[in-house]
């Protein structure tokens, strides 16, 4: 872990070391004050006043003076100190009891930066990031939610259908299938979320060990023969010959399978998939094309979020857990996925291992 550094210059501090020269014009007027003490104090004695006189007025010079430096020092100190220290802090108690809205404004108009503006920015950032995580907990347990009613529902309607005396065999036989496909779909849905709990809490452990990456694609493209037979849809994979790599083969096969899935899924009847597998600099690169609806830019940035789905209605099947699970296994592994898309111009996922 990288140590922090409190003398680490930092490039968007624009007004260094300004403080400074505030607190030399408060030493240069101590200093002229103590000169013009000095002064007094020659005056008073050549005026030959009662000692005691004296003394009460440099006493009393002495304390109207110090009050007035006191007074200067602490408006300085309030104002470059105190002010930004209490902003900060009422601003923290306000994230603390869950007001994400609240934001530091800017001390400087001419956007020039100092030390606590910096400070003030990546506060700023921060509580940002926490809204957004927020709001992204709430639609997790909005979709979770969603998700799990939605095949529950279904077997809950289709076994009740199913103890009425008045359905044919074969509508027994259709609700006992759809009963089936929802029950799988729950089970799909609870696997996800629990291996993907286990991969963010790494409860699962990693086990690197070198195999031939690309007879693995050619398992997992053929394992949804049925699928691309069934919609028509023209395979095309570039695998090579051999391609060894260093990972987890078993943690893999879920990223080839997911990005599988998505591609088959959302690829109409007629469409097309690429698959190809290329070697560049010593890394595995594998790229998986579709010829579906595709993303639009918001859309794709948003492609890996749990429980996202492009479609709001959830007319796709899916639980939006796939790419999710992607990108946590690909992050164990220190390998990068990345997604291009366009509307109606399908969508091109990358692994680069």
């Amino acid at each position: 872990m990288k140590r922090l550094s409190l003398l680490e210059r930092d490039s968007r501090i624009t007004l260094r070391g300004h403080r400074f020269i505030v607190y030399f014009v408060v030493l240069c007027v101590c200093t002229a004050v103590s000169v013009g003490f000095l002064f007094f104090a020659e005056f008073l004695w050549g005026c030959r006043l009662p000692g005691q006189i004296v003394a009460l007025l440099l006493g009393l010079f002495t304390v109207f003076v110090s009050a007035l430096l006191s007074l200067a020092v602490g408006i300085i100190y309030m104002q470059y100190t105190i002010r930004p220290i209490a902003q900060v802090k009422y601003a923290a108690r306000k994230v603390a009891a869950g007001d994400y809205s609240v934001r530091i404004p800017p001390r400087r108009k001419d956007g020039k930066k100092d030390e606590f503006q910096v400070l003030y920015d990546d506060f700023n950032a921060m509580v940002a990031e926490l809204a957004s995580t927020e709001i992204l907990k709430s639609d997790f347990v909005a979709d979770v939610s969603h998700e799990l009613k939605t095949p529950l529902a279904a077997i809950q309607s289709l076994s009740t259908m199913l103890q009425t005396d008045a359905l044919s065999e074969e509508e027994r036989v259709d609700c006992a299938v759809r009963i089936a496909e929802a029950s799988r779909r729950l089970s799909s849905l609870v696997t996800d979320i629990l291996q993907l709990s286990r991969l963010e809490n790494q409860e699962i452990a990693v086990q690197k060990k070198r195999y031939d990456l690309s007879e693995q694609l050619r398992r997992c493209v053929l394992g949804f023969e049925h699928v691309w037979e069934e919609k028509h849809i023209d395979v095309e994979a570039d695998l090579g010959e051999v391609c060894t790599v260093a990972a987890d083969e078993r943690l893999m096969e879920i990223v080839w399978n997911n990005l599988l899935s998505n591609a088959f899924k959302f690829t109409p009847a007629g469409g097309s998939v690429e698959v190809r597998l290329k070697e560049e600099k010593g890394h595995a690169v594998v790229t998986v094309k579709d010829s579906g609806c595709g993303m639009s830019e918001g859309e794709a940035k948003h492609a890996f979020d749990k429980f996202y789905q492009a479609d709001p209605s959830h007319a796709t099947q899916g639980n939006g857990l796939g790419l999710a699970l992607v990108r946590r296994i690909a992050a164990l592994h220190g390998a990068s996925v990345s997604v291009v898309s366009r509307p109606g111009e399908g969508s091109i996922f990358a692994v680069t291992l």
